[in-house]
């Protein structure tokens, strides 16, 4: 029994895309679909990586948004980062974003925004951009390893327009107003080794009670992925790794 719940979490589960698929009502006049990435720890195009960009090519969302710790979460040495490879693969007719995890703090070539520019991704520091007009992407940097500044991240950003905010640690939701977010995030990994029915035994700083899926404050809505790759231990249990797609649909309300 042993010997097969080993082989489940090493060489099963880590590599079990599972695409969940997500329906939230917004001020937006016709649907929009974003795919979110998180945590994919990518040590370059590798079983994993291939698994995602294949659901991707499937889906083929709207836009792609990426919040954090896209890096390995150790020093490899190795330059440019092995992630470049999966991120200039990612195509997305409205754009691909992306904002900084504790890991691209950690690691100086991924938080140059020369890195991300030319693999095709738009970096976002605490600045939003317009992807329609009725639709902006908001990039909050990570608290836990950067220095997020709300105020400064939704200074442009029009009233009456759908805001989806990325960040990496979930616990910095608790900072933001309660009013028509939908904040996107990663970090926890969902507890990547779980027990069913428990709680996480272990989750990193910066989770505050996020672990996954949906959370409400007020009419802001947040949602943690679980995440794409592995850290620390190689290996994933009642936890598999997640493409979320999130669909905007007029809220008729």
């Amino acid at each position: 029994m042993l010997a097969l719940l080993a082989v489940d979490a090493f060489l099963v589960e880590p590599y079990w895309l599972e695409v969940s698929r997500h329906e939230i009502p917004a001020p937006v006049r016709t649907p929009v679909v974003l795919a979110h990435i998180s945590d994919l720890h990518s040590m370059g195009l590798g079983r994993r990586e291939k698994a995602l960009l294949a659901a991707l090519q499937a889906e083929r969302p709207d836009v792609i948004v990426i919040t954090g710790d896209s890096v390995p979460d150790h020093e490899t040495g190795v330059t440019p980062e092995p992630v470049f490879e999966v991120l200039r693969r990612l195509r997305a007719p409205l754009g691909v974003f992306a904002v900084l995890g504790n890991w691209e703090h950690w690691r100086h070539v991924a938080r140059e925004p020369a890195f991300w520019q030319a693999a095709g991704v738009t970096l976002l520091v605490n600045e939003a951009r317009r992807v329609r007009d009725d639709l902006w992407v908001v990039g909050i940097d990570d608290p836990l390893a950067g220095g997020p500044d709300a105020a400064a991240s939704f200074a442009h950003v029009p009233e009456g327009a759908a805001r989806v905010v990325l960040m990496h640690s979930p616990e910095y939701f608790d900072s933001l107003a309660d009013t028509g977010l939908i904040v996107l995030a990663g970090h926890t990994h969902g507890g990547q080794v779980r027990v069913p029915g428990l709680r996480p035994p272990w989750l990193p700083p910066g989770c505050g009670p996020y672990v996954e899926g949906w959370y409400e404050r007020g009419s802001s809505r947040l949602f943690v992925s679980r995440g794409v790759g592995t850290s620390i231990v190689r290996a994933r249990f009642w936890c598999r790794p997640e493409l979320a797609l999130v669909t905007l649909v007029p809220d008729r309300s």
